[in-house]
């Protein structure tokens, strides 16, 4: 019996990780992104990615803040991870941090605006009236993201608070979010463009490359309040297709790549690296200093 229970316990475990291994396997590319970027990665970059080196994608989208939590917790494996912030690359690199990210490139940024349905009955009022006051309008239905699992969420609430400052409006975050966590307002990220497209929201805050890919109306704040995300990329320290991981990279950092970036709204920018630079692959290095 205990023999049985052995062997059933190898056999589950080698199941396990033959399905983790799969994708060097399989010419499979298993990319971990930033929520706000499914629109762009699901349809443009993905399949042009695939076209061109016959590499398979599959990806994840979810808060950058969750995917990191995930990625510590192992109940998540990649390839290639993008984030929205560069420190949530933080909280994944260190022998404390289970080392799973030793390097990563800075290579765009996408600023936060407020995005409103223009089928709600407040639309009109975003064209006549100071966005912040339009917030405050009592049934308007607000959407945003978990602060504490997503970059935007937390974006969110500091342009508010900035926000309330510049307006002299004390009570503003409160009678606009609410709770940090208001469960009224805050939604999955990779789920709140199409809350607002359904008519669920009547607004929201999102990133420049979700209204631009969208057309969502938008209204961006002024420069005292800016905040953007800015897209890291990484491949992961125990990424089971590292070899297409750095085609991913190469790819996603090539001229062809940043052009996808700027027709679905994403501010490409000159890239930057932090941290190990002698672990990226050699042709990843190559890409970043043609893009240089």
């Amino acid at each position: 019996m205990i023999r049985k229970l052995v062997a059933s316990v190898v056999v589950v475990a080698a199941g396990v990780f033959g399905a983790q291994d799969a994708s060097a396997q399989d010419g499979t590319i298993n990319v971990l992104y930033a929520g706000s970027l499914v629109n762009l990665m699901e349809r443009s970059v993905g399949p042009a990615f695939e076209k061109e080196t016959g590499v398979h994608f599959q990806g994840y989208a979810a808060g950058s803040n969750k995917i990191a939590n995930e990625i510590k917790g192992k109940l998540r494996r990649g390839d290639v991870f993008i984030s929205a912030s560069p420190k949530v690359n933080t909280s994944l690199m260190g022998a404390a941090n289970g080392d799973h990210v030793t390097w990563y490139v800075n290579f765009a940024e996408s600023p936060l605006m407020i995005g409103y349905n223009p089928q709600s009955k407040f639309a009109a009022q975003f064209k006549s009236k100071r966005w912040d006051e339009v917030l405050q309008e009592p049934g308007i239905r607000i959407g945003r993201t978990d602060p504490k699992l997503d970059p935007k969420g937390a974006f969110t609430v500091e342009m508010m608070t900035r926000a309330a400052t510049l307006y002299k409006e004390p009570d503003l975050v409160q009678k606009t979010l609410g709770a940090p966590e208001n469960p009224e307002q805050v939604l999955p990220e990779e789920t709140l463009v199409g809350r607002l497209q359904s008519g669920q929201l009547d607004a929201g805050f999102f990133y420049s490359t979700e209204t631009s890919d969208l057309k969502i109306p938008a209204i961006q704040p002024a420069p005292e309040l800016q905040a953007k995300a800015s897209y890291t990329i990484t491949i992961l320290g125990d990424a089971p297709n590292a070899k297409g991981a750095a085609s991913f990279v190469d790819f996603l950092m090539s001229a062809k790549g940043r052009e996808l970036l700027k027709e679905h709204g994403v501010d490409v920018v000159k890239p930057t690296v932090v941290g190990n630079v002698q672990a990226i692959p050699p042709s990843v290095q190559a890409v970043i200093d043609a893009a240089q």
